[in-house]
């Protein structure tokens, strides 16, 4: 799937919602919900590429920036590092991935921090037992009334929620690093006693040692992301989604 997202516009004006609107086939009202906030916004998603390209060229001509973003490659992860360990040293950040390959990151060449919140959903089948009257137990017992065991299947679902950060870096893959998917033994001595308090630690000391980086929180909001994100709801849509479109809108105005 590749989604078509819009961006880098000061204020919202009618002429510009117009625009947006002839471009997408929508109602003014409709284009001016997408242009709230200032972006990025998602306008649009295809299955084929050929026609994110004309809707994006479309939207350019109404004076609307746009970039198209591959969603499928980015849920695989192929272009990440997925960190497992880190260490910092003077010049450079050591990490190590979730497949062994060793990496290093020049403070100078750190770009942008993003940091976001992911919500993961699952369901499981859990067996419940229920206490129920039971007609033949009360009859053998002289009408005390009986109860019996009944088990039944029932699917709960539920949410868990983590900090994620990641580090982009000139033209290397962007770096995702997980509050729980790493081992914090770099820092050392460091070392804080949660990991909630050894990724705050991380992100403090990654800004202390690239000064000047630009960083961006927003993505910590899910509603930030529904709304980026808009018409790509869906299997393909993903935290890893918004931090894509929002760090190449954001190295795009900075280039």
């Amino acid at each position: 799937m590749f989604v078509v997202a819009i961006y880098g516009w000061r204020e919202e004006t009618p002429e510009m919602a117009q625009a947006l609107a002839g471009a997408l086939g929508i109602l003014a009202y409709e284009a001016r919900q997408r242009l709230i906030g200032g972006g990025p916004s998602v306008v649009a998603s295809f299955a084929d590429h050929q026609q994110a390209r004309e809707l994006a060229k479309k939207v350019s001509r109404g004076g609307i920036k746009a970039l198209i973003v591959d969603a499928t490659k980015v849920r695989l992860r192929g272009c990440f590092f997925i960190v497992r360990r880190f260490e910092f040293e003077d010049r450079v950040l050591k990490i190590e991935t979730l497949n062994g390959q060793q990496e290093t990151l020049p403070y100078a060449e750190i770009e942008l921090l993003l940091t976001g919140t992911s919500v993961v959903g699952y369901s499981e089948t859990k067996t419940i037992v229920e206490k129920k009257f039971s007609l033949g137990k009360t009859l053998l017992a002289g009408g005390i009334p009986m109860t019996k065991k009944v088990e039944r299947q029932e699917e709960v679902s539920s949410e868990e929620s983590e900090q994620v950060l990641y580090l982009y870096a000139h033209d290397r893959p962007t770096a995702i690093f997980s509050l729980n998917g790493m081992n914090y033994d770099g820092f050392g001595a460091e070392m804080k006693l949660s990991r909630k308090l050894n990724f705050s630690h991380l992100i403090s000391q990654v800004r202390l040692h690239a000064p000047g980086t630009a960083f961006d929180d927003r993505l910590l909001n899910k509603v930030s992301q529904a709304r980026l994100l808009g018409p790509a709801q869906g299997r393909e849509a993903s935290l890893d989604l918004a931090a894509e479109i929002l760090a190449q809108c954001l190295l795009a105005n900075t280039g």
